[in-house]
């Protein structure tokens, strides 16, 4: 029997990516994000009677549970819900950081991935079966200069992930942190505001991750047997790897 899959923030990277997998292997898939065009632009080339779209803000907790109520009768059963509605804001330190954009990522990387699955997971509960996929990042892990709240709102991800695991135990219902170093998107494009070339350079002389890449490894675990939870899975291209602390010293 084909089971559904919520994907937040579908219209570009990693949950576009997501779509056209979990589409192509037959799954019902519910794609949301903001931008109507692309999610009804990414139904209409998947599969009208398999793709269901919704556009709101995850970060709106009324639109969240409009959403959920109006799920049409094929779609309502959410088997796997994936939290990827998130974003970075800036590169600046936080002693010049924009405030506007620190609340920004704390609605939507926080706030969004909270009203969804507290929407979503009492229905997965009450059927003992279900999956929820969080999408962190090392950035939850490994602080870098500039990743300030983007990166403490990584590790609500860890460690909400880890506490619903607690609070699920013996329903069933699996939960999964999924942490992907560096990967291009348009991540970076929305990072520094639009600029093409900023953003181009992060990349450049390196192979990043791609979208695909994580598609893969959030089909790989929750095709996992039920009996198999993979708590998280921290991912980075060959490239990316750790260097030495940082010292300041008096010159």
């Amino acid at each position: 029997m084909s089971k559904t899959i919520c994907i937040t923030g579908a219209t570009s990277g990693f949950g576009e990516a997501m779509a056209r997998r979990f589409a192509r292997e037959g799954w019902r898939v519910i794609i949301t994000g903001r931008r109507r065009e692309r999610l009804e632009a990414l139904a209409r080339e998947l599969a009208p009677a398999q793709v269901h779209a919704a556009a709101f803000d995850v970060s709106r907790r009324e639109a969240v549970d409009t959403f959920v109520a109006g799920l049409p009768a094929g779609f309502a059963a959410v088997d796997v819900l994936v939290n990827n509605a998130g974003l970075a804001l800036g590169l600046e330190p936080a002693q010049r950081c924009d405030l506007d954009q620190w609340e920004t990522m704390v609605d939507t990387n926080i706030k969004g991935t909270l009203y969804m699955t507290r929407a979503l997971l009492p229905g997965m509960a009450q059927r003992k079966a279900g999956h929820v996929v969080n999408l962190g990042s090392i950035a939850g892990t490994y602080p870098y200069p500039g990743a300030n709240v983007y990166g403490a709102t990584k590790a609500f991800m860890r460690q909400f992930s880890l506490n619903l695991r607690a609070d699920l135990h013996g329903t069933g219902v699996r939960v999964t942190n999924i942490e992907p170093g560096m990967a291009e998107t348009e991540f970076s494009v929305v990072r520094f505001s639009g600029d093409q070339g900023r953003a181009g350079s992060v990349y450049q002389g390196m192979q990043p991750l791609v979208a695909d890449d994580i598609a893969d490894l959030i089909h790989y675990a929750v095709s996992a047997p039920a009996h198999v939870n993979i708590n998280r899975l921290e991912v980075m291209p060959v490239a990316q790897s750790f260097g030495p602390f940082p010292v300041a010293r008096e010159s």
